[in-house]
């Protein structure tokens, strides 16, 4: 049994955003291009509350709320805040897990303060940052770390949400499929088709019956429809590729419409490694036909990979290695590998102790 937190920057390009321009405090921000082909990649709350979301293309946002504002994004402004909100965690626990510039989980079963209560060590962090940054965070405290992220997205933004561990099944059980964690929004749908609506509804179902339907993902649905979820927290994970990827509801059919899908993940790729400080030597080529066949293509350079025009180049080099005329494409994705920061695992302890 361990005691997890997960904490979570409450839209948090937008927030250092107004934060370091008060005349955007209380306005609808974006965080991305403006142009014809731009990509959301952060929302103000004041935004959200129009449908815009990140990923979201700049147009569409623009549709959505006619008063939003564009701001260039500036990712060494927000590294550096990052970092101030990382500091704050080690001095309660080692054991930090960053997943991006905004959350990260910590492990503090045994923590460098002494303190019992994971709960009381969340609302101590959640209010050194907002001291220290000006800025708001919520937390999930639990079990374990599927449990922990779910809750900190309860009480968004600014706040908490603790599922101990006598709450655990029966929270899982009534939480929407949509909203488990590693569940998207195309698996979702999938298995509301099979009437899974819930968390109990998915619990039903056999190991065997979900891996026969989702493949090797349906050993992590079972677990997770009973809150089990055993993966440590581990400060130095072994990141191998950063990718994005999109499914379209109807199929591509024309080239011009494939560079175009492709010229926005490839937004969406930058902005995420902007976001995680990646960079990598090799780009792939996912696509997916309509009859659900597969293939991958891959360009290797000396250089590091980490501006749109690089990524650009090398995936219509990409292009040109198989027949795109005539053809249905459902699925594209683009993703970079033999990345600038790939560290070395170390094993850790843990100390059996329960009090949240």
């Amino acid at each position: 049994m361990r005691k997890i937190i997960h904490i979570d920057m409450d839209a948090f390009y937008a927030s250092v955003e107004q934060r370091d321009n008060p005349e955007l405090k209380g306005k609808a921000v974006a965080v991305g291009g403006s142009s014809r082909r731009g990509v959301v990649a952060a929302a103000s709350y004041e935004a959200r509350k129009f449908g815009v979301r990140s990923a979201m293309p700049s147009k569409l946002a623009a549709v959505k709320c006619p008063n939003i504002i564009f701001i260039k994004p500036r990712f060494e402004a927000y590294k550096e805040v990052s970092q101030q909100i990382r500091n704050i965690f080690y001095d309660y626990t080692d054991l930090v897990e960053p997943l991006s510039l905004d959350e990260a989980y910590l492990d503090v079963t045994t923590n460098k303060k002494d303190m019992p209560s994971a709960t009381l060590i969340a609302q101590e962090i959640r209010k050194r940052i907002l001291e220290e940054t000006q800025l708001t965070a919520s937390a999930g405290i639990s079990i374990n770390k599927f449990l922990a992220k779910t809750a900190s997205d309860v009480n968004k933004p600014n706040g908490f949400f603790l599922i101990t561990p006598d709450d655990a099944e029966k929270f899982v059980e009534t939480l929407p499929i949509a909203r488990f964690f590693g569940i998207g929004k195309v698996t979702a749908d999938k298995m509301k088709r099979m009437g899974i609506q819930n968390g109990a509804d998915l619990k039903k179902y056999t190991e065997a019956d979900l891996v026969s339907r989702f493949g090797k993902a349906g050993r992590y649905y079972y677990r997770i429809a009973r809150g089990i979820d055993e993966r440590e927290v581990t400060p130095n994970r072994i990141r191998k590729s950063l990718g994005a990827e999109n499914t379209f509801e109807d199929d591509l059919t024309s080239v011009p419409e494939l560079k175009e899908q492709l010229k926005k993940i490839t937004e969406i790729l930058i902005g995420r490694m902007e976001k995680s400080d990646t960079k990598g030597k090799t780009l792939t080529l996912k696509v997916k036909f309509h009859d659900f066949q597969q293939i991958t293509r891959s360009k290797t350079i000396t250089k590091w990979i980490e501006n749109e025009d690089q990524i650009t180049s090398l995936y219509e080099e990409l292009l040109g290695t198989f027949d795109t005329g005539d053809v249905k494409i459902r699925l594209l994705g683009l993703s970079v590998s033999n990345l600038n920061h790939e560290l070395k695992e170390e094993p850790i302890g843990q100390q059996l102790t329960l009090d949240f």
